[in-house]
């Protein structure tokens, strides 16, 4: 990987994952553009893509825990705070106070609740990525058939989740059904194309939450998905990467850090007064572009252009009579046990029937 390379990919990543556009198919491509891996074999090259988008997404990672640095320092606290004082028989003075304003009398305070959704809706993409581990880092997830349908169908679901949902809860009234469904719609993350905040922004508007709201919640929930990923393909790029990509990486890796900060800033900024109408209409172009080409053979599934796949395969001669003669001239056989291809052998063929006894 060069610091072209590595540049290229940062951006790439920073701008696209908590934008629901999906980050994975756009750095999928953008590693086919630059060349990135170009000279291994497919499985390989499929590997070493996912190790390094999983690590350069620790730089976006970084940028979503500055970003929302105060949140998770208050969720932390009041998480800590309200169970120990639970333990003791008591309800820590947050809970009572919302005891005053609402009238309820919640055992944990909003911020200690908050964290409790964080871990319940971080389960579902556990289990699944760890299930389904081999298929996601092979290239079943890199075919493009696959980024350009999830493109699309996910496109589609957020359109409908505009029209029927609700849009009037916000981040005080989340509870256990927003992390399942939020935490369940991440999981289509696993597949590029369906887009981490795309999924779970729509599984939020289908649940009645603002857009805002929506988008806050789905980088919170992003911070265990994103860390678990990140940390575990860190350790196997090690072994999967060529020797030299250390700087490269980290340097694609702050790269993206301080370009997602930005585009959190503006996601939310532009939530607060409009819908997800133009990233629903980017990704249906995209979608439905992928595949017309798809369809025309221009480019293959797994992004070859579709010449350059046919040359290849027209630089290997076709198995004739005279290579196996060759490939017979080559081998340590003599010619007596070779096998004679333009003529029969000389030599006799034995008989398995009794022969006749001779005089009679």
């Amino acid at each position: 990987m060069t610091f072209l390379q590595a540049i290229v990919l940062g951006i790439v990543q920073g701008l696209t994952e908590f934008i629901p556009i999906s980050s994975t198919a756009h750095l999928v491509f953008a590693s086919r553009i630059v060349g990135l891996f170009s000279d291994m074999e497919q499985t390989v090259r499929a590997e070493q893509t996912t190790a390094v988008i999983a690590v350069v997404q620790l730089g976006t990672l970084l940028a979503v825990i500055i970003y929302f640095a105060r949140d998770i320092i208050n969720i932390s606290i009041a998480f800590v705070r309200d169970h120990l004082a639970l333990l003791t028989g008591k309800r820590s003075e947050a809970a009572l106070d919302e005891t005053i304003s609402s009238g309820i009398q919640p055992r944990l305070s909003h911020e200690a609740w908050l964290g409790w959704l964080v871990i319940i809706g971080s389960i579902p993409v556990g289990v699944v990525g760890l299930l389904f581990k081999k298929q996601i880092e092979g290239t079943f997830t890199k075919n493009l058939w696959v980024i350009a349908t999830m493109m699309i169908v996910v496109a589609l679901f957020l359109l409908v989740a505009e029209f029927v949902g609700r849009k009037r809860r916000t981040m005080q009234d989340l509870g256990v059904r927003d992390a399942l469904a939020v935490g369940g719609a991440q999981c289509l993350a696993l597949i590029p194309g369906a887009s981490r905040s795309g999924s779970t922004i729509m599984a939020g508007l289908f649940a009645g939450e603002v857009c805002e709201t929506a988008a806050r919640f789905s980088f919170l929930l992003s911070i265990p998905a994103i860390a678990a990923s990140g940390l575990l393909e860190l350790k196997e790029a090690i072994h999967k990467l060529p020797e030299g990509s250390a700087v490269p990486l980290a340097v694609a890796t702050v790269v993206s850090g301080v370009v997602g900060y930005a585009s959190i800033w503006f996601l939310l900024r532009f939530l607060k007064t409009h819908t997800t109408g133009i990233f629903i209409g980017y990704r249906l172009i995209v979608g439905a572009t992928i595949l017309a080409l798809l369809f025309a053979g221009v480019i293959t599934p797994f992004g070859e252009r579709a010449a350059s796949a046919n040359s290849n395969s027209e630089q290997r001669p076709p198995l004739t009579t005279r290579s196996l003669e060759n490939v017979n001239a080559n081998t340590n056989n003599n010619s007596r046990d070779s096998v004679n291809l333009k003529r029969p052998s000389s030599r006799k063929s034995r008989s398995w029937t009794n022969p006749r006894p001779k005089g009679r």
